[in-house]
Order: structure tokens, then C-alpha cells, then sequence
């Protein structure tokens, strides 16, 4: 096996000169724990045409193999739910649905967690593993419970910290689900994006714990880092302290729109000039608050016959559309079914520019039992409540 110690360091000065790692014992994690275990079999390296390339660990160059290993990106470990790069006969298509997140975001996530000696920490998603050893390098492996919801992901991640030393809790299920038999927990991190905070995580946390997690939607962006301090009462609060984008939890995840769309968007129950640009919905906090107004809606790009660009809203729960087309710079919405959603996000990002268009920092929350809020201090319009189903 080839010595890392010296890409180790390198990667804890490249984060400490990024800003994210300034706690010296999470430096010390960093230069312990070499990523290159959590990698196994190999990994998928994007190629031309939206294809991708596998490299495994046995048939690459072991220096190509390292500096892999140690680039400053995330590396896509699994496609379509299933396929490894151990198993894939040459350049290939598919979905990522699993990866070694990018080790600035890893390590951004564990210094925001405010861990201390003798907490108990749940990670829900596992992925390859990685994090859950800097965790338990920090904190012990007896503090540390990671669930992963995909038993293949969550066997090679158990297979890599054993590999390294560590005998953690690696849970197969559903984390949103949380782990009640080892609550109550001091900090509860998740490495998967979720619609909204379970409560089930709330209730499995400790007064004073703290959660932290991306939220805002179902969109690759326009999601923020949620960061909520649980109260004596039962209830979470606090706001977004970033931009943050993570694979959609397993169950939450959506299958992209398709079809005809010009079938699905052919009877309109009203058509008017808009007053903002839907271009605004390609920037993340416009994107995080159209998410905020209309829930269920999946913004999606097209190209007519002729080469115009088409923009469309869709909301197949509520079976609802917004359908946008561009003449001179000016923009026509066509709206149908029972949901008007383009009036909501309209409204929601004209008070956004109304009130000064606010970062998605300001955004604060409170989780409960029935409901979750968000609001910016300040504007009454820019207020939110999505109750619990």
C-alpha cells in the first residue's frame, strides 16, 4: 500500500489556506485518515458527452491512484443505485447515487458541528465512509453512529473503516428514521440533502444539540446548509449558514420530468406577461425561495423545434404546470391546474427584491412537531409555513 502521509498534510494546508479547517484536532483527523480506503473499488471520472470513465484502484497507476484520491473535488463511487467502476466495461452513462464528497465541504460540515469530547454524534449517509472516520478519529468510534440507506454502499463503507481501525456503528436503514437505540445524540449531521428536517431527528437529539443539514427542496441547487439548536421544548431553531448542495436523500429522490412536455403544457388556464424574469430561477437563492413558495416544483429547460428556449415549472403531485416562452427580452407564462405556481414564486421573488434581495444567510427556521418555518427577520412577506403531512 503506497504512503499518503504526505498528501495527507498537503490536503490539511490546502484546507486550512481555504478557511475550512482551523480546529487542530480536526487537522490531525485530516492527516490521520487517508482517503484513498473509501474509495474502493474505484471511482468514476466524468469524460466528454455527459459519460462517464471508471478507474479502480487494482488497474490504475498507483501514483495516477493517489493523485485521484487526493484531488480537491468529489469522486462519484456509484451510478444508477448499483453500478461500481469494478463492473463497468468501459466508458459509461448513468446517475451518480453515491460519492466522496469534495474534502472542503467535509471538513467545513465537521468544524460547524461544534462536536466536543464525549459527544454523540448520528450521521445519516454514510457514503463511502470517509467523514464517519474523521469522526471517529475526533471522537472515538464508540461516539460515532452513521446509517446509510443502499446495504452495498454501507458494506464497503463498513469494509474501509475497518480497513483503517475503526469498529464504528454503521447502520443499514433509512436515516430519516433517524437511530433511536443509541439516542439521544449531541450532534446529528446528514451528508444527503433533505426536503425539510425530519422531526424524527429533533426528537432522537439532546436540548442543546444541534443539527445539521441541507435543506430547501428536491433541485441539484438553490438548497441550503441548515444549521438548528435543539430547545427544551422539543422544537428546533436557527437559520441557513450557506449554500450547500448533497444527493437527495434515497426516498425523497425524484425522477427527473420527461415526455412530450409541450403535450403536458397544451391547455393553459391563463396566460399573462410576467414580472420577473423566470431566469432568476438559474440563480441559487431565487432557486431556494421558489422552493420555499411552490414545494413540489421541479424547474425544468427545453428547446423548442425551432430553437427558442423554453422554460417550464411542473408540480406532478398537484398536477400543475407553468410554461414560460421569451420574445424580445420580454417573458410570456402560461399557467394551468388547480395550482397557479408561477403567482407564488412570482410573489415570493418580488418581495425578495423588494426587501432588498436578502442572502440565503438571513433565512431563518423553526422546526416542530406540525410544521416547519422560515422567514427572513424583518419581512413579513418573506414567510413560509409547510406543514407535516
Amino acid at each position: 500500500m503506497t504512503d499518503t502521509a504526505d498528501e495527507r498534510r498537503a490536503l490539511a494546508g490546502r484546507l486550512t489556506r481555504a478557511g475550512a479547517l482551523t480546529d487542530p484536532r480536526w487537522r490531525a483527523a485530516v492527516e490521520a485518515v487517508p482517503r484513498e480506503p473509501f474509495l474502493e473499488p474505484g471511482v468514476f471520472l466524468p469524460a466528454d458527452g455527459g459519460h462517464w470513465r471508471p478507474v479502480t484502484s487494482a488497474a490504475a497507476d498507483p501514483a495516477e491512484w493517489v493523485r485521484i484520491a487526493y484531488r480537491d473535488e468529489s469522486l462519484t463511487t456509484q451510478l444508477d443505485g448499483h453500478l461500481t467502476a469494478d463492473r463497468a466495461d468501459g466508458v459509461v452513462t448513468g446517475s451518480p447515487t453515491s460519492s466522496s464528497t469534495t474534502p472542503v465541504t467535509v471538513v467545513d460540515m465537521l468544524e460547524k458541528l461544534e462536536v466536543a469530547d464525549g459527544h454523540q454524534i448520528l450521521e445519516i449517509g454514510t457514503g463511502t465512509g470517509y467523514s464517519s472516520a474523521l469522526m471517529c478519529f475526533r471522537l472515538g468510534e464508540d461516539d460515532v453512529t452513521t446509517v446509510e440507506v443502499d446495504p452495498d454502499v454501507a458494506a464497503r463503507a463498513d469494509a474501509a473503516l475497518e480497513a483503517v481501525g475503526f469498529s464504528t456503528w454503521t447502520v443499514t436503514g433509512d436515516g430519516l428514521l433517524g437511530h433511536p437505540r443509541r439516542a439521544p445524540y449531541d450532534r446529528v449531521i446528514a451528508t444527503c440533502a433533505v426536503r425539510r428536517i425530519p422531526y424524527t431527528w429533533i426528537r432522537q437529539t439532546k436540548p442543546g444539540g444541534i443539527v445539521l443539514a441541507t435543506v430547501g427542496g428536491a433541485w441539484h441547487y438553490g438548497t441550503g446548509l441548515a444549521k438548528v439548536t435543539v430547545t427544551e421544548d422539543g422544537t428546533a431553531e436557527g437559520r441557513i449558514i450557506g449554500r450547500s448542495s448533497f444527493m437527495q436523500a434515497r426516498s425523497q429522490a425524484e425522477v427527473p420530468v420527461g415526455g412530450d412536455l409541450s403535450a403536458r403544457t397544451a391547455y393553459a388556464d391563463s396566460e399573462r406577461g410576467t414580472e420577473v424574469s423566470p431566469l432568476l430561477l438559474e440563480d441559487w437563492m431565487p432557486a431556494f425561495l421558489a422552493q420555499l413558495a411552490a414545494p413540489g416544483a421541479r424547474f425544468t429547460r427545453a428547446t423548442s423545434q425551432e430553437g427558442h428556449r423554453l422554460l417550464h415549472l411542473f408540480d406532478p403531485e398537484r398536477e400543475s404546470f407553468a410554461s414560460f416562452t421569451e420574445h424580445d427580452g420580454a417573458w410570456t407564462v402560461r399557467q394551468g391546474g388547480p395550482v397557479a405556481l408561477w403567482c407564488a414564486v412570482e410573489h415570493a421573488l418580488t418581495a425578495w427584491q423588494d426587501a432588498g434581495r436578502p442572502d440565503i444567510t438571513e433565512v431563518r427556521l423553526r422546526v416542530t412537531r406540525e410544521a416547519h418555518t422560515y422567514w427572513v427577520d424583518g419581512h413579513p412577506a418573506l414567510r413560509w409555513r409547510h406543514d407535516v403531512a
